[in-house]
């Protein structure tokens, strides 16, 4: 908003205040047979981070995620901080969704409640894999987008962005009251038109995500143009245009709209 620092800070600085994130946009085929939906996830308003906001599903990598990837990491030909990110994006996934994503084994709505009730308990996943056979199968997300932004700020998340498809999504979702208050399933177009007409929050980043997947109709494509983009990390900085300051991202990124004046920015 007006007044934000924007002024990059020294890299080993940058470093101590960042915390590794990642987050899950998780497409299911419309009932309906409509544009392919994706699962949304309005904040609780008490949080420091995006109160309120409608965002997709995710969290903080932490250390167990990184010590998981470790062990996978001679299954997996990817960057561990990536593998990480992705167990991370799984974790998080069931945690506040009840969905089980990036996994191979047995699942039903039983197995999946059992499993999220004994990750909320736990707070690993290495053991709800165990118990239940199941493996991580990372191939099974996409890379889609990474976000860090450099400017002086109290949080700083280097946040990535995965797609995941569910197919029918013939599952129950159930909300996670500590961080959730509400989760839906919404076309990326209809999400945009909720946020609009002031039905729902979208924070900077998630409107400009949101704008680049409205340009798809399916999760194949969307899967498609992710291959085919390459990702770069993203860090938005100010421009003035006519006298005004807008709030930009760079060009070439896949992103159909890349700014908006920074008065109107929701920056979480």
């Amino acid at each position: 908003m007006g007044g934000m620092e924007t002024h990059d800070l020294e890299p080993e600085n940058l470093l101590a205040k960042t915390t590794p994130a990642a987050t899950m946009v998780i497409y299911r085929r419309d009932p309906a047979g409509g544009p392919a939906q994706i699962l949304m996830v309005e904040r609780n308003a008490s949080l420091k981070f995006a109160g309120g906001a409608t965002v997709f599903p995710g969290g903080k990598v932490d250390a167990e995620d990184f010590a998981l990837a470790a062990r996978l990491s001679g299954l997996a030909q990817m960057e561990h901080d990536d593998l990480a990110a992705r167990i991370a994006a799984v974790r998080e996934t069931l945690e506040e969704t009840g969905l089980v994503v990036g996994i191979a084994g047995r699942v039903d709505g039983v197995i999946a409640a059992e499993a999220r009730s004994m990750l909320i308990e736990t707070g690993h996943l290495a053991p709800v894999l165990e118990r239940f056979g199941w493996h991580i199968v990372p191939e099974r997300l996409t890379l889609f987008a990474r976000w860090w932004p450099r400017h002086r700020t109290e949080r700083i998340f280097d946040t990535r962005f995965y797609l995941a498809d569910l197919g029918t999504g013939a599952v129950d979702i159930a909300v996670d009251a500590t961080e959730n208050r509400h989760m839906f399933w919404a076309s990326a177009e209809e999400a945009l038109r909720l946020a609009e007409d002031g039905r729902i929050k979208v924070i900077f980043p998630t409107r400009r995500n949101l704008e680049r997947l409205a340009q798809f109709t399916t999760f194949e494509q969307a899967r498609a143009h992710a291959i085919e983009t390459p990702v770069q990390t993203i860090s938005p900085y100010l421009e003035k245009r006519d006298g005004q300051h807008w709030l930009m991202i760079p060009d070439g990124l896949g992103y159909p709209v890349r700014g908006e004046p920074l008065d109107l920015a929701q920056r979480g």
